[in-house]
């Protein structure tokens, strides 16, 4: 991606913090300090001298030319930049919320569609202005939450336990993938059965060879399970052989190249559990070639996923999650 020499000098100036320090939002970097800030953000960048400001922008312009993880995003690198820039313990001349530096920021990234902000954790995050992506440095769900993040991870779970099948899809995966990277996702939704063909939702992803490949979504709200008899609430896996066949089966319109294509792999969602016994059966039907094809995604791969990538929780009215449920899940 490329940005305008001018707002890559605007950066380089923020990086430096080449302004009067009694008045400036930003500390100033010496070479041995420049150094410093790159090696933060795990690159190899070593100032060599030269103008400051310059070499910066020089640095940041090659940044941009790494692989991003999608369309309107920017790549790890810069955001983790970003977030180094606006440490709040590195706030100059104004308390941690640092909006003079904020504001200073921002007047540089909205000329390239982009703005920055202050997430719940404390971080800074870059939103794409006009399709609310966050670009951010690559989520790692196994690692270990803060309080804040715990607490928001529970307020999802009692959502999860609580919503309908359309509502997962809608308020939790439709976000969650567009974040991640996955494009065109269109919903086939619960009211118009005929033409759902075994997927809820269809999507596609773009590698960074360009290739693309189509991915389905069959979504249950609670658990998925191997027993004889399910339980209110839960899904025998016996049902989404059939689904999953369909989806691999049946041919999608990618309108974007005019063409009808088959889906890659089919993503098992559930709001609940999936048993171990509920994946080995059905790995156990299908053969080896759709065998590779079929991912799965429990309540906790959803739970931590959608905390690390720091999107909104959905839009309900909280108070009704309190009420008592009775969920086996």
């Amino acid at each position: 991606m490329a940005f305008k020499r001018r707002t890559l000098m605007q950066l380089a100036d923020l990086i430096c913090g080449n302004f009067p320090q009694e008045n400036s939002f930003f500390i100033y970097r010496s070479s041995k300090y420049l150094t410093e800030f790159f090696a933060d953000i795990e690159t190899d960048f070593e100032h060599d001298g030269t103008t400051r400001q310059y070499w910066v922008a020089d640095a940041l312009q090659e940044i941009l030319d790494e692989p991003q993880a999608g369309s309107n995003a920017l790549p790890d690198t810069f955001a983790r930049a970003v977030e180094r820039l606006m440490d709040p313990a590195d706030a100059l001349n104004e308390d941690e919320s640092r909006k003079g530096a904020l504001s200073q920021l921002n007047a540089a990234l909205v000329r390239e569609g982009f703005e920055a902000f202050y997430a719940p954790d404390g971080k800074c995050y870059l939103r794409h202005i006009v399709t609310n992506n966050v670009s951010a440095p690559a989520p790692n769900p196994h690692r270990p939450f803060s309080a804040a993040e715990l607490e928001r991870r529970d307020e999802l779970a009692s959502y999860l336990k609580n919503c309908s099948e359309d509502e997962l899809t809608e308020e939790v995966l439709l976000p969650l993938f567009r974040q991640l990277g996955f494009h065109r996702i269109t919903a086939a939704g619960h009211k118009d059965k005929a033409l759902e063909y075994g997927k809820d939702v269809w999507m596609k992803y773009s590698l960074p060879t360009q290739h693309v490949l189509y991915f389905g979504i069959q979504a249950k709200r609670g658990k998925i399970d191997a027993s004889g008899v399910s339980r209110s609430g839960n899904s025998n896996v016996a049902e989404i052989l059939n689904q999953v066949l369909m989806m691999l089966g049946h041919e999608i319109f990618d309108p974007e190249i005019g063409k009808r294509v088959l889906v890659d792999h089919a993503f098992i969602v559930a709001g609940g559990e999936i048993t171990k016994q509920a994946r080995n059966w059905l790995g156990n039907k299908l053969d080896a070639t759709k065998r590779s094809q079929i991912l799965f995604m429990d309540r906790e791969d959803i739970l931590n996923l959608f905390v690390v990538t720091n999107l909104p929780l959905p839009s309900a009215t909280w108070p009704a999650l309190q009420v008592k449920n009775d969920s086996p899940f």
